[in-house]
């Protein structure tokens, strides 16, 4: 199969939207939570984590454009609080189903199963079975003008996970959460580890680590 970019556009909608989003390969599955100004729990699973950086600690997520109702970044820009929590793969159904078009008043929490983790010093609640679970504080956002998405910046304001995740070096090992990973919008995945190598240097090979 070969294609060039007016075989690319002429592709049916929906198999083109599969076709280019599963080629991306494979991605962190996560879930982010948010409470809206009114108080309504808010859920649902993305997968587009982006690392910006880590001094300051900033990670990336990106949404479809804001043509219609969203409450997740709504949340986030209104409140300035959300939550990014990884998923264990035995959950990887209930994740799912948070992608479903709930009511703003319903909880996604609730519908799917989750227990909400609710903190006096934070606003937006955390999955309380997530292995990892990240606080965010919103920063900006970026429109991509191409086609509209939107890029939201996060500072990460805390960080909770068991202290047997993360090698003596800073290494988390997602392998031992047993987090979930994806591809596109409905292929699910265990991680596996090949290995870890030492910094690249142009006259010494690697060594594994």
């Amino acid at each position: 199969m070969k294609l060039n970019k007016p075989d690319i556009e002429n592709l049916e909608r929906r198999y083109r939207g599969n076709f280019i989003n599963s080629l991306a390969g494979y991605k962190q599955a996560f879930l982010i939570g948010t409470q809206s100004v009114n108080g309504f729990q808010n859920l649902a699973i993305f997968n587009s984590l982006i690392h910006i950086g880590a001094n300051p600690a900033l990670y990336g997520v990106l949404f479809r454009p804001d043509t219609v109702p969203r409450d997740t970044l709504k949340n986030i820009i209104e409140t300035g609080f959300y939550t990014f929590n990884f998923v264990e793969t035995k959950d990887w159904e209930k994740a799912h189903q948070t992608s479903a078009k709930y009511e703003t008043n319903v909880s996604e929490f609730e519908a799917v199963g989750f227990q909400a983790k609710v903190s006096d010093s934070f606003f937006a609640p955390f999955v309380k079975e997530s292995p990892i679970k990240i606080g965010l504080k919103f920063e900006s956002k970026i429109e991509i003008p191409q086609n509209g998405t939107i890029l939201v910046i996060g500072s990460i304001e805390t960080i909770e996970l068991a202290e047997n995740l993360v090698s003596a070096d800073g290494f988390v090992d997602l392998e031992k959460a047993n987090v979930l990973g994806c591809i596109g919008l409905d292929a699910y995945f265990e991680p596996k580890t090949i290995g870890r190598l030492s910094y690249a240097k142009m006259d010494n090979w690697p060594e594994k680590i």
